[in-house]
């Protein structure tokens, strides 16, 4: 396998982290059973395949997801382009308490995933979702403040609207924004992907791979216990959106295997094609779907190829919202 070449995230304040990234959630909630140890081999094989760019958040787990990271760098960390998120707080015990972009919880959460991920930087430092009781200037302020502290290298927001990534870049410069994006969800081609570019920052699509619905594995009606996919919150494997959803999954596998290439490589092909300042971070708690998702990036896409894929899945095919309640994202 090829390693992976590498991207440039913003050029007001640029990040140069590898093609594709790795997205680290999954290792410790929300998808089913954990295995701690898989996680970190599979952070260990990302590394050795060049996957450099590992993304995770306090929120996940909670807290349990940045100190797997922690110990999978450890002695490593100097390979790594580090991302966390703050912003959506949560008890230990998991109970959600809401959306905090309050400047001083702004310090106190990097304090504690630094020392959590056991590093004395992180490399980009997102807001997991926008506060609409803080005006973003006083939430990326002191963001920025942790800049000049050292703690935190480069600035990231994570689905914030256009209007709010404008006042945020112009109080400090932003790198990258972090959204859904994938054959399945494109509303961000409406306005805020012209926005970003507009001001040079990067895009960072999480779920490229619809949540694994299009990697075409998975039988949606057997999911293990303590997966969230099962629940109302994802009204796409929902009953009748389910459905039709999976027909289109099946469309793409045509077209997968004409090119020669699994479902899932072709869905980040997509996402890759759109641009050298994409750089998707499908998840993944497992070796063997890791190497797939790095085996992607060979799969080249021609206009025509993309032209019949907008054909095979049409913008606005998709069933369902991609969450139940879309109150905590920003417009």
């Amino acid at each position: 396998m090829t390693e992976l070449s590498t991207r440039t995230l913003g050029t007001v304040s640029p990040l140069t982290v590898s093609t594709l990234g790795l997205g680290c959630m999954g290792m410790s909630e929300f998808y089913g059973a954990t295995d701690e140890a898989a996680g970190i081999a599979t952070i260990h094989r990302a590394l050795d395949l060049g996957v450099t760019f590992l993304d995770t958040a306090d929120m996940y787990g909670p807290f349990t997801n940045e100190q797997l990271v922690g110990k999978a760098i450890a002695g490593r960390s100097d390979e790594v382009q580090l991302a966390t998120k703050f912003g959506n707080e949560r008890a230990p015990d998991g109970t959600r308490i809401g959306i905090n972009g309050s400047p001083e919880y702004v310090r106190s959460a990097c304090d504690a995933s630094l020392a959590r991920l056991g590093v004395d930087h992180i490399d980009l430092y997102y807001q997991h979702r926008v506060d609409k009781s803080v005006p973003i200037e006083e939430t990326v302020g002191a963001m920025a403040e942790l800049v000049e502290a050292g703690k935190v290298r480069h600035l990231g927001l994570s689905e914030a609207s256009a209007t709010n990534i404008r006042k945020a870049h112009a109080t400090h410069p932003i790198t990258a924004l972090q959204t859904e994006y994938s054959l399945f969800t494109r509303d961000l081609e409406d306005e805020i992907l012209g926005v970003i570019r507009e001001l040079g920052i990067g895009l960072v699509p999480y779920s490229p791979l619809g949540r694994g619905m299009l990697t075409g594995k998975q039988e949606w009606t057997t999911l293990e216990d303590g997966d969230g996919r099962a629940s109302a919150y994802f009204p796409r494997f929902q009953g009748d959106a389910l459905e039709a959803n999976l027909k289109l999954v099946d469309a793409i596998g045509k077209v997968a295997a004409d090119k020669g290439c699994t479902p899932g490589q072709l869905a980040l092909a997509w996402v890759l094609a759109q641009g050298d300042d994409v750089v998707p971070i499908p998840g993944t708690k497992r070796v063997k779907y890791l190497e797939e998702n790095v085996a992607a990036a060979a799969v080249t896409l021609t206009p025509e190829d993309l032209a019949h894929l907008d054909q095979v899945v049409p913008r606005d095919a998709v069933l369902g919202d991609r969450y139940g309640d879309m109150t905590h994202i920003d417009r």
